[in-house]
């Protein structure tokens, strides 16, 4: 029999150390967190922002977030499926959708911090490279950096659809030109065209109508949700035009108002224990401790 060198030995479980809980579950990757959480020791008790972005399968995320020891902190939150208050009903999580959610995330902030006015971000979307100039006269422009969590950052991912309506809403976000739909790796050069194609949905209005005219089936199978709502290959660049100007002119979160009536707080009420004092649980012992006496008594 040949020699097996025993790996996982005595020595070897007397030095494991167990990872971080998200780690095992495999959710957070530490090696990038350290770098986005980290501040300048110079800089004191500063919070060092990110433009946290995930997406799901029916939903994108924004969100702004600063870690304290206690944890993350978030200041700001925007969602995709915020949008059909904005005239998108549907197409929630293409690229465009992501464009919009990362305007509103920065319009809103920008709001909340009274920057609204000062930093207005970049009003003529036609795709070219955009960065937030200091203004004179006022606070600097507020600063974050992209945390994309586990998703691979290829070239043309929608966390960069984030990213770029987050920057055109007027948030500094240090950032290069080379992840956006467009890049050309032989030239070293973005197509504008491509860019501002994507950020009004030219692209899946593209293939809207090629699909229409070639497979009718597939089609209404799969733009079926368009066609219930009268959305054509025509419509796209319109309906993200309005929603830009819209989300520009009130991107505050309003909070639903929850009304219950008597019935339903009664029946709530049904079926919610209602706490003891202190008075109700001695006597409760009492009665426990009373009623094991008396079945021991019956018993012998």
């Amino acid at each position: 029999m040949p020699f097996v060198k025993l790996v996982k030995n005595k020595a070897f479980f007397k030095r494991y150390q167990t990872k971080y809980r998200r780690r095992r579950e495999g959710k957070t990757d530490y090696y990038a967190r350290k770098r986005l959480v980290t501040q300048a020791k110079n800089k004191y008790n500063s919070p060092k922002y990110r433009l946290v972005v995930r997406i799901t399968n029916t939903d994108i995320v924004a969100q702004i977030v600063y870690s304290k020891i206690t944890g993350d902190v978030v200041m700001s939150a925007a969602y995709a499926h915020e949008l059909p208050k904005f005239g998108i009903p549907v197409g929630l999580t293409n690229w465009s959708a992501a464009y919009c959610t990362g305007l509103l995330i920065a319009r809103r902030l920008l709001t909340q911090l009274n920057l609204a006015d000062k930093y207005e971000g970049n009003q003529e979307i036609d795709g070219t490279y955009y960065e937030v100039e200091e203004v004179d006269d006022a606070p600097r422009p507020f600063q974050c950096f992209l945390d994309v969590g586990l998703r691979r950052t290829t070239t043309g991912s929608r966390v960069f659809g984030v990213l770029k309506g987050a920057v055109d809403g007027g948030l500094k976000i240090p950032h290069g030109e080379n992840r956006f739909p467009g890049w050309d790796t032989t030239k070293k050069e973005l197509d504008a065209e491509t860019l501002r194609n994507y950020i009004f949905g030219q692209h899946v209005s593209e293939y809207m109508a090629e699909l229409e005219e070639d497979d009718e089936d597939s089609y209404k199978r799969q733009f079926s949700r368009y066609i219930e709502k009268e959305i054509g290959p025509d419509d796209f660049e319109e309906m993200y035009e309005k929603a830009h100007e819209q989300i520009r002119a009130d991107p505050v979160y309003v909070a639903k108002e929850h009304n219950y009536d008597d019935a339903a707080m009664t029946k709530m009420k049904k079926y919610k224990m209602q706490a003891r004092n202190l008075k109700q649980r001695v006597d409760r012992i009492k009665q426990k401790k009373a009623a094991w006496l008396a079945k021991r008594a019956a018993d012998e």
